[in-house]
């Protein structure tokens, strides 16, 4: 696939995220990418070298260059999700470093949610590890296309091709029995989902730079993999989903009856005239107008902002979604899903929560857990009776009103949700819909 833009030739974008155990490296490895492929400025190295000064190394910690908050710097780890934007000549990246700490599995889901692809370390004297497991499981529910599996830390096992080749096998056998966590994928994880990379982030081997330590490895550098790796299918490509997020009335001389639906355009294209339905309301009109940036436009595709004008007057408010009318997804009160749960309060059947869906939020009661993964061999433990704090399970929910909603496998952006508390407005758990 091209890595440029083919209406306006410029480079395209990758959105990837890193994800990684406590002291596998991912700072580093990620300082260690910014540096050599020269994306960091004078300014910034010249702060980490004196950082680094201070604490005494005779090098500058690249690390330095991610872990931005003075916890993470005291700490060495990560805490926050960091959002890096950098540039090559073949394409431009949004990097999201996401925390490898388990307490912080919750910030992987947030950085992943988006990416087209994920790269996980792995400490090579330490091999695949449960929080391993956890990321490459994220990665598979959140349908993130490609992983990068980084055998960090080559140069402290003597740059070994059986070390690596050892764990690059455990991985794949892993990765390869993930498709059971993705119903309706047609056939699981892809073959080649997964690329395994020997790199020493300390020395520099095979990050930017090609090893001259590891001749047995012909396969890319890091970078090569990131600047040639496909990126997301086209969202305008998928039927066209347009959560209503505000309803814009000016009331004035000029726009006396001006009645006008703006929102992002979640996937699919709408074109002046299509006839579209209203839901939940189920009510059909044609499209009329679409501005966008304030200038009439024919059309708008994903994931444009636009206001959209529809030919009739109907009830339209916030949450409700607009769609084609051959097209619409079905609506529901009782919704399946994979889940993630995040806050470190426990989630069972009964608890009543709040469920945001696009820009809708209804209330809804936990009916069911049928089962909790095993990250281990990946078999479902049944009724486990609640989830707690970075558990892969399934829920069934019950909504006050109906929800209209995609399956994930179809729209990562419309067939995923949150279970909210209603207490506190805390986010409890990230679901995919089946």
């Amino acid at each position: 696939m091209p890595t440029a833009d083919l209406e306006t030739g410029a480079p395209s974008l990758l959105r990837f995220a890193t994800a990684g155990s406590v002291d596998d490296g991912k700072s580093t490895l990620v300082g260690r990418l910014l540096h050599d492929s020269k994306s960091v400025l004078a300014d910034q190295l010249e702060a980490v070298e004196r950082a680094s000064l201070g604490r005494g190394q005779d090098t500058p910690d690249l690390a330095l260059l991610t872990d931005g908050l003075r916890a993470e710097r005291e700490q060495g780890i990560t805490i926050d999700v960091a959002y890096r934007y950098f540039a090559v000549p073949r394409r431009r990246f949004i990097l999201a470093d996401t925390p490898g700490h388990v307490q912080y599995t919750r910030n992987m889901v947030t950085g992943s949610s988006t990416a087209d692809l994920a790269v996980v370390l792995v400490d090579a004297r330490h091999g695949v590890v449960e929080q391993t497991r956890r990321h490459a499981a994220i990665a598979a529910l959140l349908r993130v296309p490609r992983v990068v599996l980084a055998v960090n830390k080559m140069d402290l096992v003597d740059y070994r091709e059986s070390v690596f080749a050892a764990i690059a096998e455990e991985f794949t056998a892993y990765a390869a029995r993930l498709g059971v966590l993705t119903p309706g994928s047609g056939g699981g994880i892809p073959e080649n989902w997964c690329t395994a990379i020997p790199v020493s982030a300390l020395a520099g081997d095979n990050v930017v730079t090609p090893s001259a330590t590891m001749d047995w490895y012909g396969g890319p550098t890091v970078l090569e993999h990131l600047e040639t790796a496909p990126v997301l299918a086209d969202p305008a490509e998928a039927p066209a989903r347009f959560p209503v997020q505000y309803v814009i009335r000016p009331r004035t001389p000029e726009h006396r009856d001006y009645r006008g639906y703006a929102g992002q355009l979640a996937a699919g294209v709408l074109r002046v005239g299509d006839e579209v339905v209203v839901l939940p309301s189920g009510r059909t009109s044609v499209i009329e107008a679409i501005d966008v940036l304030g200038r009439p436009a024919r059309a708008a595709r994903a994931p444009q902002s636009v206001t959209v004008r529809l030919a009739d007057d109907l009830d339209v408010s916030r949450g409700d979604l607009i769609a084609p009318a051959g097209l619409a997804p079905a609506l529901t009160q009782d919704v399946e899903a994979t889940v993630c749960h995040l806050h470190d309060r426990p989630l069972r059947p009964g608890d009543r929560v709040l469920l945001k869906h696009t820009t809708r939020t209804v209330t809804a009661v936990v009916k069911d857990i049928p089962s909790r993964l095993a990250l281990d061999d990946l078999s479902p433990h049944p009724a486990p009776g609640e989830l707690t704090a970075n558990d892969i399970g399934t829920v069934r929910v019950r909504t006050a009103e109906p929800l209209a909603l995609d399956a994930y496998a179809h729209s990562r952006r419309t067939g995923a949700f949150l279970l909210i508390s209603p207490a506190d407005g805390a986010t409890l758990t990230a679901g995919l819909a089946h």
